[in-house]
C-alpha cells in the first residue's frame, strides 16, 4: 500500500446519502472540498450501495428515497424519476450529477481500512496512503457487512446459498427450488419476482411478518422505527431491525401475491441439511437454493482500533455522536439509517463538526 500521507480537518467515509448530506453541509458551512475536508468513497461508482442492487429492483418497490438536500436546486426529484429503470441507475445517476454540481470531490475508490489515534490527531489508513484529521465522520451504512444467521447444518448444504447483497436476477434460479429467509421487503421482493421462474418456492421467517394494513409507511409507523433505533443507539445496544420497527405495508401488489398463495410464510425450520432443510415438526423440505433476506449489520470494522463497541453489542451515539471519542461522528447510524433521516442528520452532524474545528 502506498505511504502517501495527507492532511484534512474533516475525513468523511462513505458517499451514499448520509455521507453526501453530510458533505453538502460541511461546504454550505464553507469548507473547502479536497482541502478543508474529503470524502472517501470504496464503490467505483457514484450511488453508494445503490449500485450494487439487483437489475429487477425498481423505485417504490422498496423503502421511499428521499431527495438529498439542495437536489432542488438542480431540478431533480426522486418522486419524479422514471420508475421503469433500474433504481440502482436513476439513483447512481442522480448523485453523480449531484457530487458534480455542489463540486464535492469524492475519492473513489477508495477504501478505508482503519482509523486510529495518534496524539490530537486521527489517523485514517487507506488503500491510497493514510490522512490525519481532527474529525472522522463514518458514514459506509450496512451493505458491506451482511447478515446470515447460524443454523445448525448451514455449513453442509450442498446446493447454493446467497445474501441480498449478492443476489442478481431471478433468471439465476430458473427451474430450481428456492427457499427465501427473511420478513422484510427484500425478502417479499424475491419471492414476487422468482414467482413462476422457480420451479418451487418457500418463505420462512424468524418472526412472523408483521403486515399493515396500508399502501404504504406512514408517519407513525415511521416515528416507532426511528424511536426503536434511537434508543438502542443511545444505550449502546444492538440495532434492531428496521422492519421490525415498521412493519410491511400491504401494498396492491402484495395483497394480490398473499392471494395467490405465493407471499404466505412458514415457521423457521429448525436446521439445514444436504439437500434442504427440516421444520419444526419434523418434516423436510428439499432446496436447491437458499437465499438469505435477512438484513444487514452496521459496517464499523475499521473503526476496531478506537474500541467504541460496547459490551452490549452496539456503539453509544447520540444525534449522531460517538459518546466514547467527541471526534467521531456516525452518520446514517441507528435513527439515522432512513434516507430522510440522514439527510436531517447531515445538517445537525455538520454543525457540531464545525464547533469541533
Amino acid at each position: 500500500m502506498s505511504t502517501t500521507r495527507t492532511d484534512t480537518q474533516v475525513v468523511v467515509i462513505g458517499a451514499g446519502q448520509a455521507g453526501l448530506a453530510v458533505a453538502y453541509y460541511l461546504r454550505r458551512f464553507e469548507l473547502t472540498p479536497g482541502v478543508d475536508f474529503v470524502v472517501y468513497d470504496r464503490g467505483p461508482r457514484t450511488g453508494g450501495a445503490w449500485q450494487h442492487r439487483w437489475d429487477a429492483l425498481k423505485l417504490g418497490s422498496a423503502h421511499h428515497v428521499n431527495d438529498l438536500p439542495g437536489m432542488s436546486e438542480i431540478g431533480l426529484s426522486f418522486d419524479t424519476a422514471d420508475r421503469s429503470l433500474p433504481a440502482r441507475d436513476i439513483v447512481a445517476g442522480y448523485y453523480r450529477r449531484y457530487e458534480e454540481f455542489y463540486g464535492l470531490d469524492v475519492q473513489r475508490p477508495v477504501t478505508v481500512t482503519s482509523v486510529f489515534d495518534k496524539g490530537a490527531d486521527l489517523i485514517v489508513q487507506h488503500t491510497r496512503g493514510e490522512t490525519a484529521t481532527r474529525v472522522v465522520v463514518n458514514a459506509t451504512g450496512t451493505w458491506g457487512a451482511p447478515f446470515v444467521p447460524y443454523y445448525p447444518g448451514i455449513n453442509t448444504f450442498r446446493g447454493r446459498q446467497v445474501h441480498t447483497s449478492s443476489y442478481l436476477s431471478a433468471e439465476e434460479f430458473a427451474g430450481q427450488s428456492v427457499i427465501v429467509v427473511g420478513g422484510g421487503t427484500s425478502a417479499i421482493g424475491f419471492l414476487l419476482e422468482l414467482e413462476g421462474i422457480a420451479a418451487s418456492l418457500t418463505w420462512t421467517a424468524r418472526r412472523p411478518v408483521d403486515f399493515r394494513d396500508e399502501s404504504e409507511l406512514t408517519i407513525e409507523g415511521g416515528v416507532a422505527a426511528v424511536a426503536m433505533q434511537d434508543a438502542a443507539a443511545r444505550s449502546g445496544q444492538a440495532l434492531p431491525s428496521i422492519v421490525s420497527g415498521t412493519g410491511v405495508p400491504r401494498t396492491r401488489r402484495i395483497a394480490a401475491g398473499i392471494e395467490r398463495g405465493v407471499l404466505i410464510e412458514r415457521e423457521m425450520f429448525t436446521r439445514i441439511e444436504e439437500d434442504g432443510v427440516r421444520w419444526p415438526d419434523g418434516s423436510f423440505t428439499r432446496a436447491d437454493a437458499i437465499i438469505w433476506a435477512t438484513g444487514f449489520r452496521p459496517e464499523l470494522r475499521h473503526l476496531a482500533p478506537l474500541r467504541l463497541r460496547e459490551k452490549t453489542g452496539g456503539l453509544t451515539v447520540a444525534s449522531g455522536a460517538s459518546w466514547q471519542d467527541s471526534r467521531i461522528f456516525l452518520a446514517g447510524y441507528g435513527p439515522q439509517a432512513s434516507t430522510i433521516g440522514a439527510n436531517r442528520a447531515g445538517r445537525i452532524i455538520a454543525r457540531q463538526v464545525m464547533a469541533q474545528l
